[in-house]
C-alpha cells in the first residue's frame, strides 16, 4: 500500500473491503463444509480433519505478517491488511477447492 500522506482514508477503506471479502469467503467455506458433512455434497476423505488442522498455521502466518508489518513501522491499516492476506489466501483456496464438483 502507498505511504503517501492523504491516502489513509482510501487505504483504510480498502482494508475494510478485504475484511468483508474474508467474511464472505469464510461463510462460503462454512456453507460448503456443512453441506458436505450433512451429506448434501460428496465429502472428500480427510476434510473434517483438514478443517481443524489448517487453522493454526493460517492464524500463525497472519500473526507473523501483522507483527512484521508493525515492527517495520507500517500504519494500522497496513498492519491489518498484512494480517488479512494469509487468511484470504487460505479462504480463497478453500472456496475454490470445495466448489469443484468431484
Amino acid at each position: 500500500m502507498s505511504r503517501v500522506p492523504g491516502h489513509l482514508p482510501l487505504s483504510a477503506y480498502a482494508t475494510a473491503l478485504e475484511a468483508a471479502f474474508l467474511m464472505q469467503e469464510a461463510a462460503s467455506v462454512l456453507a460448503l463444509r456443512v453441506a458436505a458433512l450433512s451429506g448434501l455434497r460428496p465429502l472428500v476423505p480427510g476434510e473434517a480433519l483438514r478443517m481443524v488442522a489448517e487453522k493454526p498455521p493460517a492464524f500463525a502466518a497472519s500473526a507473523h505478517a501483522a507483527l512484521d508489518a508493525a515492527l517495520r513501522g507500517r500504519r494500522a491499516d497496513e498492519v491489518m491488511a498484512a494480517a488479512l492476506r494469509p487468511l484470504r489466501r487460505e479462504a480463497r483456496a478453500n472456496v475454490a477447492r470445495l466448489s469443484r464438483t468431484p
